[in-house]
């Protein structure tokens, strides 16, 4: 708990520019007017919060990022229809209010992205017990100490590339873009190092799969922060931000 704790508290710190989906990413909110879009928000908040509610007090798996991007894109053709009854145009003119191009990208992205982790964690589950199923008192320790390396080397690829890349903290930026350019020494650099953690683990009797999943478990916390809690609150915020560009004009 303390671990995702503190992951959740990183991902915090790193996690922005992903209500850009709220904002213009599925609708074009120059078609809608202040009240509209307030409307619109609203739906969407009230939606997401009662089908998340409820899919987890039934144990259900849920997705905020899938709740958010359907939600916004129920609710903006909801409102493009009401728009379309009202002015007298024909249903073919709903396609203006609807981005529809970005809204293509990023379903097929959920979609492939399912794809893709679920065949790559089943070959990579299949790989690994092949090494540690059967007589695992048998096998060389030096196995777990080079499968754990290379597992907490992509583990911190992951949290310094892909979990920094919302960051906009100068260090920060300038870290993620040195390893971006520099990808092999990076991974060549980690491994090594992790390599030699491994080893000093096996010396001091530390049993490396315990710290490969706790260190999987700050990287998970650390991207659910940075992405989920991101999107649920980006819906919010965007309708704020709509307030403020009311107010100014």
């Amino acid at each position: 708990m303390i671990i995702a704790g503190l992951g959740l508290l990183l991902g915090t710190l790193f996690g922005s520019g992903l209500m850009e989906v709220a904002r213009k990413g599925i609708f074009h909110p120059e078609y809608f007017s202040y009240s509209e879009i307030v409307t619109l928000f609203l739906t969407v908040m009230i939606g997401d919060i009662l089908l998340l509610n409820k899919f987890n007090s039934w144990g259900m798996p849920t997705s905020t990022t899938v709740s958010i991007v359907f939600g916004l894109l129920g609710a903006a053709m909801g409102m493009g229809v009401i728009k379309v009854y009202q002015s007298g145009l024909g249903i073919d003119t709903l396609a203006t209010y609807i981005n529809t191009a970005k809204v293509l990208s990023i379903v097929i992205g959920i979609l492939g992205s399912v794809l893709v982790a679920f065949f790559l964690g089943a070959l990579i589950q299949y790989i690994t017990r092949i090494f540690f199923t059967f007589e695992y008192d048998l096998k060389p320790k030096y196995w777990s100490s080079i499968l754990g390396a290379i597992a907490i080397t992509a583990i911190t690829h992951f949290m310094m590339v892909k979990g920094l890349k919302g960051s906009e903290i100068p260090s920060i930026v300038t870290l993620r873009d040195y390893i971006s350019t520099h990808t092999t020494l990076f991974i060549a650099f980690a491994l090594s190092f992790w390599f030699l953690v491994m080893q000093f683990a096996l010396i001091f009797k530390v049993n490396i799969f315990k710290l490969v999943v706790l260190i999987g478990t700050f990287s998970l916390a650390m991207a659910f922060a940075g992405n989920d809690l991101v999107n649920f609150i980006g819906v919010p915020i965007a309708a704020l931000s709509s307030y403020d560009l009311f107010q100014a004009g």
